[in-house]
């Protein structure tokens, strides 16, 4: 099949409005797609082949028009595809764009969001966790833009404090660990041995891994 054309994209987004009940017509000035019904405020459809920065700023500018701007892109094809185009589904509507998926078999055409103006929705627990990790983390041992497998966190700190110190201390019970290190969680954190650097050597004792 192939490669799909702007112009594929056309006729499909011209027929799901006409049948909202608008005029179509195509390439109105700078503009893809400009739908006109009665005295409302027109609304202007950018055509794309996929999801790029080019559209998201052809979109920004025909705001200067209308706010009834949307942006149309043929329907994915599998999971991944899904991923990228829900996110860009995001992205659009931060940008108070409306956005529309034309499947070019079928000729038919799904409207994913209308344009609207944008507030984020803020989630208290990501902040709450945000500050607890910055405030709990000793320095700045990072360089920003490191992936996420290699990165020092607070945890990894605490983790390396114990380790270091059953190091050289030999088996120790974990309270005394604790107190010694300054970790509250240290019998928990040794305990769980997420990096599998400690040994239980007995109950409420550890040691170092070899």
């Amino acid at each position: 099949m192939s490669k799909p054309r702007e112009t594929d994209l056309y006729l499909p987004v011209k027929t799901h409005l006409e049948g909202l009940g608008y005029v179509v017509k195509a390439e109105v000035r700078d503009a893809d797609v400009v739908a006109i019904r009665g005295d409302e405020t027109p609304v202007i459809v950018e055509l794309k082949t996929g999801f790029t920065l080019a559209l998201l700023q052809q979109g920004v500018a025909r705001q200067a028009i209308t706010d009834q701007v949307y942006l149309a892109v043929p329907r994915w094809k599998g999971k991944a595809a899904w991923r990228m185009f829900k996110g860009n589904v995001g992205l659009a509507k931060r940008l108070g764009l409306g956005v529309m998926s034309v499947d070019l078999t079928a000729g038919t055409v799904q409207v994913h969001a209308d344009p609207a103006p944008f507030k984020p929705r803020k989630v208290k627990r990501r902040k709450d966790s945000l500050l607890k990790e910055f405030n709990a983390r000793e320095g700045d041992p990072n360089l920003g833009g490191m992936k996420a497998g290699g990165r020092m966190t607070a945890y990894r700190q605490d983790a390396e404090k114990c380790r270091n110190y059953l190091a050289e201390n030999g088996p120790t019970k974990g309270h005394v660990v604790a107190k010694a290190t300054g970790v509250s969680r240290a019998t928990t954190l040794m305990r769980d041995n997420h990096y599998g650097w400690f040994e239980k050597a007995e109950k409420g004792v550890y040691r170092a891994a070899p």
